[in-house]
């Protein structure tokens, strides 16, 4: 900071970087502010005075934290800040352009609590922003998904009434191991013990939450994003098998992990793996990949690129 700054700036910028880094040393404070740890030490003491209770823990891993309780002023944005929050907002929850929306009504508050030299852009941007919804995101409800975030952190079994694609309904005993939200969807990653396996729920297909006592320990080194990858390509009704003529390091980047196992086959590579949906398999997924396949399995499938194959020929056809 310039050493034109007032004592005052100064003191609310520490009190900014206690914010966002619970711990920081003197020496990290001190570098921050661009002074002395000496004087670091002196604006940490400002704010005492304020009533701001700051903590102070000595030792090679000590530092200063808020103390709990602490009743702080307003969050401080930047213009580039409250601007890249509604963005990030909007592109998430295309409906927070409505005040009536759950998430724009709070949108709405946070950014009327924006100084107007900050917040006026970010209103401009919200009144004015179109969002396009994502087809296929969803949107869990908030006291529900929270509970299952709760159960997460604190490893608790959990009861969950559940809601199939199908209509089918029923109660299922699970280890929550992580919720993960993936193109617009949120899922539930989590051990079933009456399947006696790893299960993926859509926690807007969740109706109720019971948590019990009984605790549980996720397993170690669990990926939730990559767990959820692979379980999304497993265990579907209908099985998949494409063989490609392409080296597997150049068709990888084209394959997510949905779509199955990658494995290399002589000078090529095949796909294998399993869906609920053939054709959107075949329309959207393989279609896209940019070099020559040939379907070998299952039947499904292989009906769902002749019906695209028939399409993409008709389409071709001289109308005279």
């Amino acid at each position: 900071m310039s050493s034109e700054v007032s004592p005052t700036a100064r003191a609310l910028r520490a009190l900014e970087v206690l914010q966002d880094r619970p711990g920081v040393s003197a020496g990290d404070l001190a570098e921050r502010l661009g002074v002395t740890e000496r004087a670091a030490r002196r604006y940490v003491a400002i704010l005492r005075e304020a009533g701001i209770p700051v903590e102070s823990t000595r030792g090679p891993y000590g530092g200063y934290r808020l103390g709990r309780g602490a009743r702080l002023p307003a969050v401080m944005f930047t213009q580039e800040e409250a601007l890249g929050l509604v963005m990030a907002v909007l592109d998430g929850q295309p409906a927070a352009t409505d005040s009536e929306d759950l998430v724009g009504s709070a949108l709405g508050k946070v950014v009327r609590a924006l100084p107007d030299s900050v917040g006026r852009q970010a209103a401009v941007l919200r009144e004015h922003a179109a969002a396009v919804p994502r087809q296929q995101s969803t949107r869990p409800d908030p006291a529900l998904t929270s509970a299952l975030v709760a159960a997460v952190a604190s490893r608790h079994r959990v009861v969950v009434s559940y809601r199939s694609g199908s209509g089918r309904t029923w109660d299922a005993e699970v280890d929550p191991w992580a919720v993960v939200v993936r193109l617009g969807r949120w899922y539930l990653l989590c051990f079933s013990h009456h399947a006696d396996a790893s299960r993926t729920y859509r926690v807007d297909r969740i109706s109720a939450v019971r948590e019990t006592v009984q605790r549980f320990e996720p397993p170690a080194g669990l990926d939730p994003v990559a767990a959820l990858e692979e379980a999304l390509a497993t265990g579907w009704e209908h099985e998949t098998r494409v063989v490609l003529d392409a080296p597997m390091a150049r068709v990888a980047p084209w394959v997510h992990p949905t779509m199955g196992r990658l494995e290399s086959l002589g000078d090529g590579c095949v796909l294998v793996g399993t869906t609920s949906n053939p054709e959107m398999y075949a329309q959207e997924w393989l279609a896209r990949v940019p070099f020559p396949y040939r379907v070998e399995g299952g039947p499904e499938l292989r009906a769902a690129v002749a019906v695209l194959a028939e399409r993409l020929r008709t389409a071709l056809e001289d109308p005279r």
